[in-house]
Formats: C-alpha cells, structure tokens, sequence
C-alpha cells in the first residue's frame, strides 16, 4: 500500500516556531466552537426581528453547520482542546451530533484519508477523481444541493444502510448520521432544538432557520470545500506540497463558504496535527521563507471553480 509521502516540520521551521505552532490550546478551539453557536443564534434572530433577511440567515446557519463539521474535523486531529476529553466530548456532542456526523466513525475514516492522500487507497479519492467536469455538470450539481435533493439522497441512503446494516458513508460529503451510525444523538438535538423554539414561540424557525440551511446551504459549500481542497490534483501525486490545494478567501467568503480557517488545506495536509487556529500564522511563516510559492494555492473559490468546471 503506497502511504503518502510526508513532510518534517524541522524542514520548515526553527524549533521555536514550530513549539508555538504546535501547542494546543485547552479553551482556544472550544471558543471557536461557542462562536459557531453565536453566530447562528444571532442570524436566526436577525431572521426573527426582519424576516426579509431569512435568505442571507439561512446562508449564514447553514455555513456555520459546516463549521461545526470543520470543529469536529479538528477534534479528530485531536487539536480542538489539549483536554483530549473536553475535545472528544465537545467535537462529538456539541460539533458533530447536530449536523449528524459522529466523531469516532469520521476519525477512523478521515486518518486513512490523510495516509494515503491522494493515492489508490484514498478513501476520499472519488471525491476528486470525477473532476474536471463540465460546467453545465456543475450547475445541476449545485441545484440540487440548494433544492435539498443532495440532502434527502444522503440521509436517506444512510437510513437505508442503517436498515440493511450496512455501515454508513463517513465521507466529508456524505457525513452519516451519528456515531457507527447511531441516529440518538442527531434525533435528539433535533427534538431538543424544535422543543426550545417551540416554547418560545418559534416552532417554525426549526424548520427555516435550522432543518433549511442543512438540507440546502450546507451541502453546497460542503461540495465546494471539498472541491477546493482535492479536486483536479492528480492520483498518486508525489509531491507532499500539492497533496491539497490552499484557497485565499476574503471576508464575504469566509462568511458564507469558509469558515474556521478551512481554506488553508494544504498546510493542514502537511502539518495536520496544527489547530485550524494556527493554520494562518504557518502560511505566513511558509510565505516567508518562499515556501508557498512550491505549494498548490489559488486566489479564491471562484478561480478553483474554473478549474474544476473549465467549460
């Protein structure tokens, strides 16, 4: 089996760079979390006050849904708190169990991913492999992202595993529901959240300003991560700074497609153990020492678009 080739931070950077980098911070990540929940608290507020805005809130919710998918990815790294409890109990419960993905599952599916990256017995290399595809192949992909098609074919095809006791696909586009495919916990923050709305008065904000954004918003900027991140890089790519592809995004698109630092897929490829916190000082620092300029990094999601759907 061909293991990816690998890179050494001492190639890089000095030590002392390299033990700032690397420390894990026991509240920093947890913080990140908390801000995913205030954000989405606030936008389902906004939509509450001035239901004109419900667009742009369910783009906001739906984006911070995958942040809390992205939170749980760090949680598989072990990086989101150096207390490896609080981590694992917060990635699970607080990050992956709302959205219905389920830590120990994705762990196990998702370090196989970062072994093999890009090589025969990359379990994410279908997602990458169809591409480039047409532009016209893309559109329909993406409407039936945000027409909730994509979400009902997914859930329903892991209710359908579950039912032939199948193991559910874990991949970062089909993210299955809950722990080896336990539907408690997801089932239970929904009931939790239509409860809560519904005692203030909200009942209906459950459904547009929670159930919505995932079933529509959510797989569509999960489709353009994972686009950004692998696609169009080539099979058994030898090159460790090319395993993944770094996207510069500005504000509006770390708002609405990238939260969390997601972007920087490259040096997460290379340093995957780093907190998503530290992801931009070490692009900075590679930037520095002309290391960058070796990397595969384009200049927005728009330009990785292109790539991916040329014509």
């Amino acid at each position: 089996m061909a293991v990816a080739a690998r890179v050494s931070p001492k190639d890089y950077f000095t030590p002392e760079e390299w033990t700032s980098l690397s420390a894990h911070s026991r509240w920093r990540g947890l913080l990140l979390v908390a801000h995913a929940w205030a954000v989405i608290i606030a936008a389902g507020a906004m939509a509450v006050i001035w239901p004109i805005t419900i667009p742009i809130a369910v783009a906001l919710i739906g984006a911070r849904q995958l942040g809390l998918a992205i939170l749980m990815h760090d949680a598989a790294h072990g990086a989101l708190s150096s207390d490896l409890k609080v981590n694992d109990f917060v990635g699970h419960w607080i990050c992956g169990q709302p959205v219905g993905a389920g830590l120990t599952s994705y762990r196990n599916y998702h370090l196989t991913h970062h072994k093999f990256a890009q090589q025969a017995e990359d379990p994410d290399l279908g997602l990458s492999a169809p591409f480039p595809i047409s532009r016209k192949s893309l559109h329909r992909k993406m409407i039936r992202d945000l027409t909730g098609q994509t979400f009902f074919k997914q859930r329903t095809a892991v209710l359908r595993a579950k039912l032939k006791s199948r193991k559910p696909d874990q991949s970062p586009i089909v993210i299955g529901f809950g722990e080896g495919g336990r539907l408690g916990g997801f089932l239970l923050w929904q009931l939790g959240l239509l409860v809560v709305l519904s005692a203030v008065g909200l009942w209906w904000a459950y459904f547009v300003l929670w159930l919505l954004p995932m079933a529509t918003w959510y797989p569509l900027v999960t489709r353009l991560r994972n686009i950004a991140e692998h696609a169009c890089i080539a099979k058994d790519e030898p090159d460790p700074l090319k395993h993944a592809r770094t996207t510069t995004a500005n504000l509006i698109e770390r708002a609405f497609i990238a939260p969390y630092y997601v972007q920087y897929h490259c040096e997460h490829h290379m340093f995957m153990h780093l907190p998503c916190y530290q992801l931009p000082r070490a692009h900075r620092l590679l930037e520095q020492k002309g290391v960058t300029a070796r990397m595969r990094i384009e200049p927005s999601y728009r330009a990785v678009l292109r790539i991916a759907a040329p014509a």
